[in-house]
């Protein structure tokens, strides 16, 4: 099944004009639907309505949403930006973006927690053989908070943001995806469950420089 957003940015046509395409954007109007793609829907993420928007909370044990499409589909550079709101008393290890193509191949954005509450960036990648971890857990962040979380791949490098901050960075090389899916709340194979919140996740067609980046607006 083939929804909006999947290949879409990948095509020889959008890579060759002159402007860059934008962005595929996901937003949470109904847990039933992302994109224009029917989810399928895992316990009950609740979408809340707030000043400004709507964004989807997961409770840390059962809530999580699977969409049919792998946004990277046929990408050689790409970055991803996820607006999120960590909450206190979730699991140790918890995936809340989680993307992989039909071979097994795939990307994932994670936070490691503290019991105090706090909360470090913890990004992968797995192409074939080479993988790649990047997590340093002493740079921690308070849970309850909104914030712009990114990775980004340029062909050769990963690299993990918060805020427009870089953090960590290392070589790998990752071929360009194939078709697959992506999960949100949750590892695709229904672990590690994320408790707290996502407003809003963006997939960019290109290796995006730091100052380009989001910014929580309370940093």
């Amino acid at each position: 099944m083939v929804c909006a957003g999947e290949g879409r940015l990948g095509t020889a046509e959008s890579q060759a004009n002159a402007s860059p395409p934008a962005p595929v954007v996901w937003q949470f109007d109904q847990p039933a639907t992302v994109a224009g793609c029917p989810t399928e829907v895992l316990g009950a993420p609740q979408v809340v309505e707030n000043t400004g928007g709507r964004f989807v909370q997961f409770d840390g044990a059962h809530d999580g949403l699977v969409v049919p499409v792998n946004p990277l589909a046929r990408l050689p550079q790409f970055t991803i930006e996820v607006l999120v709101r960590p909450e206190a008393g979730g699991g140790p290890e918890q995936r809340f973006l989680h993307v992989q193509d039909e071979v097994g191949n795939r990307v994932l954005l994670e936070i490691r927690q503290t019991p105090e509450g706090q909360w470090a960036l913890d990004t992968f990648m797995l192409s074939g053989a080479s993988r790649l971890t990047l997590l340093d857990r002493s740079r921690t962040h308070p849970a309850g908070r909104w914030r712009w979380v990114a990775l980004r791949y340029d062909g050769h490098r990963m690299t993990s943001w918060v805020d427009g901050r870089q953090e960590l960075e290392g070589a790998i090389e990752f071929a360009p995806m194939q078709s697959g899916q992506t999960s949100l709340g949750v590892r695709l194979n229904r672990a590690s469950w994320f408790k707290g919140a996502i407003w809003e996740v963006r997939f960019h067609p290109g290796a995006l420089a730091g100052d380009a980046l989001q910014k929580a607006k309370d940093n």
